[in-house]
C-alpha cells in the first residue's frame, strides 16, 4: 500500500483520504508511531525542518504537531500562534506573499492555521513545500482533527460501519464536526444525529455531501433523546470568537450526569477541546470520557504519522 492520498503531499481537506487508505495504511502507521512514542522517539526525520504558522491561538494542534516533529527527530525552526498580530500580516501582507517568503527559507513542511476560509488551499497553490491545514475558518475544516477523531472511534469500536454518533453544540461554525462528517461519508451504515439550537445547525454543504454519500442524519434540539441511541457523543463548545451564542432555553445541549445515566455503557464521549461549560467536570472521571486521554493520544500519533508520510514516505 502506497503512502499517497488525494492531494499528496498537502493535507487540506478531510475528503482527501479514502477508506482503503485509512484502514489499510494509515491506521497501522499510527500504531507504529505509538510504539515509537512509547520508546521515546527516533531520528527518522533528522535534518527535516517544520514551520508552525498559526493565525489563531492553539494549544493541542500546534503543540502536538511540534511534539510529533520532535519525537521523529525533526526540528521546529519557527512557531507562532498569533501570526495575524505578530507577523507582517499585521501590516496587511497577503497570505500568499507570506508563504512565498517562507518558501525561500526552505523548510520541509509548513503547518498553518488560518483565520479565514481556504487559507491552506491558497497556501498550497503557491508553496513549493507541503502544506498541512491545522484548521481554517468560515465555515472551515480541520482535517487532522478528523483523522485523529476517526482513529479514536476506530480503536474503540474496531470499525466505523454502522456507527451512530451524536454531534452536539455549535455545528455551524465548528470545523471539527464538519471535517469528521466529511470523513464519515466514506463508510457504510453511519447515522449522524446533529443536536444543536436552530441558530447553530450543521451547514447545508455538509448535509448535501452526506446525502450524496447515503449517510443518514437527523436534527434535534435535545441530547437527552439521542444519548441512549448512539455509540459516540461528540460534544463541541460555542465558537464565541466567531459570534456564536447558544441559548439553552432552546434545548438540552450539555453533557452532564443526566446524559451519563442515559448513555450506553459501551459508548464514548469526545470533545475536540477546549472545553468551557458544555461538559461538566463530573463527567471527566467516567470511563466513557476519552477527550482528555485517548483522543489526545490519537492526536499525537496521527500527526506523527502524517509527518512521516509526507517527509519520509519511503522509510
Amino acid at each position: 500500500m502506497g503512502t499517497k492520498f488525494e492531494g499528496f503531499p498537502n493535507v487540506i481537506y478531510a475528503q482527501q483520504f479514502s477508506r482503503i487508505f485509512l484502514e489499510k495504511y494509515f491506521l497501522p502507521l499510527t500504531d507504529e508511531m505509538q510504539v515509537l512514542f512509547e520508546n521515546r522517539g527516533c531520528e527518522l526525520l533528522r535534518g527535516k525542518r517544520m514551520i508552525s504558522f498559526f493565525y489563531q491561538p492553539s494549544t493541542r494542534t500546534r503543540m502536538s504537531f511540534e511534539m510529533a516533529m520532535d519525537y521523529l527527530g525533526g526540528k521546529v525552526v519557527f512557531s507562532t500562534e498569533n501570526a495575524r498580530e505578530f507577523s507582517s500580516g499585521a501590516k496587511g501582507e497577503t497570505l500568499m506573499d507570506t508563504i512565498n517568503v517562507i518558501n525561500r527559507y526552505r523548510p520541509d513542511v509548513i503547518v498553518i492555521r488560518y483565520d479565514h476560509k481556504i487559507g491552506a488551499e491558497l497556501a498550497a497553490k503557491v508553496s513549493h513545500v507541503p502544506i498541512i491545514n491545522a484548521g481554517d475558518r468560515k465555515p472551515g475544516q480541520h482535517p487532522t482533527q478528523a483523522l485523529l477523531d476517526w482513529r479514536t472511534i476506530f480503536k474503540h469500536r474496531g470499525e466505523i460501519d454502522g456507527l451512530k454518533i451524536a454531534m452536539v453544540g455549535d455545528l455551524d461554525k465548528g470545523r471539527t464536526v464538519r471535517s469528521l462528517s466529511y470523513l464519515l461519508g466514506k463508510f457504510k451504515g453511519v447515522k449522524i444525529y446533529f443536536v444543536s439550537p436552530p441558530n447553530t445547525r450543521m451547514g447545508s454543504d455538509v448535509k448535501r455531501y452526506l446525502r450524496r454519500h447515503n449517510v443518514e442524519f437527523t436534527e434535534s434540539t435535545d441530547l437527552r433523546k439521542i444519548a441512549p441511541l448512539v455509540d459516540v457523543v461528540y460534544q463541541t463548545r460555542a465558537q464565541t470568537e466567531c459570534g456564536t451564542i447558544i441559548n439553552r432555553k432552546h434545548g438540552y445541549f450539555i453533557v452532564d450526569k443526566t446524559i451519563l445515566d442515559l448513555m450506553r455503557t459501551d459508548a464514548i464521549i469526545m470533545h475536540p477541546l477546549p472545553r468551557v461549560d458544555e461538559i461538566t467536570v463530573e463527567v471527566d472521571s467516567d470511563p466513557r470520557a476519552v477527550y482528555l486521554t485517548k483522543q489526545i493520544d490519537s492526536g499525537l500519533f496521527t500527526r506523527m504519522a502524517l509527518l512521516k508520510m509526507i517527509l519520509s514516505p519511503k522509510s
